[in-house]
């Protein structure tokens, strides 16, 4: 993460009040500065939220030991990461948002399909987010003594929703701004809660966990990669696209990876080290992920822990409302960014009021919506790195916006290569919650020899990384002369930006 080059400074930034208009569109050289290093704080606020802790209690329910579920959490994260990072070059080497870049993989308009995809999935880890930040608040209240029903979830919900839709509103300058405010506030008061909390570590109980098999193994680390990095990759450009194009490459991956990783690292290792100590705490994380961490607290510090949780889950949820709001309009809908966001907005209550208000539980749908959503994103990802690591030259701008121009209407290989990946990788994942709309699922586990949905390979999930695979070889292989004759093209005339190159 070294090398990063400074450049000049450039026209003011905008005000902090200023609504961002960047949508769809390229940004010009005139917007673009700063460094690599700068990615630090969306990143790291985006991902300090303490949900990191209870996700030590949802790889544990996998049937694994603290150490192998420590190995793959670490990997699962770091892994995941490290695909937003290569395609957060994209976004450098592109200007533009990643379901534009996208374009270049499956066609100007053949794009559509992915971003209703990348739209489902933004809004619902949006909805998850401030579900969560509700039923902490309304916990908190409740450990108080204070009123922690009904009312109290309502004006917890308006107050967090006020905040999100606000965030993706005002667009990117906002965010930036208030990422820097969340980071700091978060990293340390989540060091506070850690060295509360640390004397209910069980040693002994810890170390009596047993080993789970390879199966099981696979299906925590494939977990892991879909709560975290896989859940980032299809807005992984919208940031570094602020970059200058000189910007070190190098850089942009590192610090990306470096930042998103870093605080879940710390933060499930921890949860595992707490949810290993008490099964009675990791069992009430599975209806309450964030409350349930504050029957362990001193009630001094419930309200402080309140504001870190509900800081931490809100700079996530800013992120996704606004990628959200830029998936929607690359999916064809003609209306500006921040009405897009305000109507993700929307749907986003609505989904939290079901969460919050009527779901039996948390961890069942969340652990669906993951896997469900997590393998037509993973089979994205395949073709989006394969076509970014077969491309020598940056993108061009105007023939991202224009189906006439060299990455044409459609491109059905990439389209195929998502459907079939999406059918394999649907086949090979399980509901392990009993989530009745989800039994269609694991058609291909006994075709397959894996001993069907009840057999031990069905937790390991392996359609999220076979739906990768086939993305990425299928461009590899098939796609490169594509990507070549796009490249030998000479575009005639400046760039819709008045570039020419």
């Amino acid at each position: 993460m070294t090398g990063t080059q400074e450049t000049p400074p450039g026209p003011a930034a905008p005000a902090f009040s200023a609504i961002e208009l960047n949508a769809l569109n390229p940004i010009d050289e005139s917007e673009r500065r700063g460094t690599p290093r700068g990615l630090f704080w969306p990143w790291f606020a985006a991902n300090v939220s303490v949900l990191g802790v209870s996700y030590g209690s949802f790889v544990l329910g996998f049937g694994i030991s603290f150490w192998q579920a420590t190995i793959v959490s670490v990997l699962g994260v770091v892994v995941s990461f490290l695909f937003c990072g290569f395609i957060s070059l994209a976004g450098k080497r592109g200007s533009a948002p990643t379901l534009t870049l996208s374009r270049a993989a499956f066609g100007v308009h053949g794009n559509t399909v992915p971003s209703v995809i990348s739209w489902l999935l933004t809004v619902g880890w949006e909805t998850v987010l401030v579900s969560l930040a509700v039923l902490a608040t309304t916990t908190v209240f409740r450990e108080l003594g204070g009123a922690g029903g009904t009312l109290a979830q309502v004006v917890a919900l308006a107050v967090v929703v006020v905040l999100v839709i606000g965030g993706g509103v005002f667009g990117f300058h906002v965010i930036m701004r208030l990422q820097v405010v969340i980071t700091i506030a978060t990293a340390v008061l989540t060091i506070v809660y850690i060295a509360l909390v640390v004397d209910r570590i069980d040693w002994a109980r810890i170390a009596a966990i047993p080993n789970g098999d390879p199966p099981q193994l696979i299906g925590a680390f494939v977990f892991m990669m879909t709560g975290f990095g896989l859940g980032w990759v299809q807005a992984a450009a919208d940031y570094s696209r602020y970059l200058p194009r000189t910007s070190s490459s190098g850089g942009v991956v590192g610090w990306t990876t470096f930042s998103a990783s870093l605080a879940p690292v710390v933060l499930v290792v921890f949860g595992l080290f707490l949810a290993g100590s008490s099964k009675t705490l990791s069992a009430a994380i599975g209806g309450d992920p964030i409350g349930a961490l504050t029957t362990i607290l001193p009630a001094w510090f419930l309200v402080p822990f309140a504001i870190v949780a509900v800081l931490g889950l809100i700079g996530g949820a800013v992120l996704d409302i606004y990628s959200s709001g830029i998936a929607l309009l690359s999916a064809g809908v003609r209306i500006p960014r921040p009405v897009a966001a305000l109507i993700d907005g929307v749907i986003m209550v609505a989904g939290a009021v079901y969460i919050v208000f009527f779901a039996p539980d948390f961890i069942g749908p969340f652990q669906g919506f993951l896997i469900t959503l997590g393998v037509p994103i993973a089979a994205w990802c395949g073709v989006f790195l394969a076509d970014l690591t077969l491309r020598r030259s940056d993108y061009s701008d105007r023939d991202l916006l224009d189906p006439r121009g060299r990455y044409g209407r459609w491109n059905w290989l990439a389209i195929a290569l998502l459907v079939v990946g999406t059918v394999v990788g649907w086949g090979l994942v399980t509901n392990p919650y009993g989530l009745s709309w989800l039994d269609w699922q694991g058609y291909l586990l006994d075709p397959f020899g894996l001993g069907g949905r009840k057999g031990i390979w069905g937790v390991a999930n392996l359609g999220v990384l076979v739906a990768l695979v086939i993305g990425y070889l299928g461009i590899v292989v098939f796609g490169r002369a594509r990507v070549r004759r796009q490249e030998a093209e000479t575009q005639a005339g400046p760039d819709i930006l008045g570039h020419t190159r």
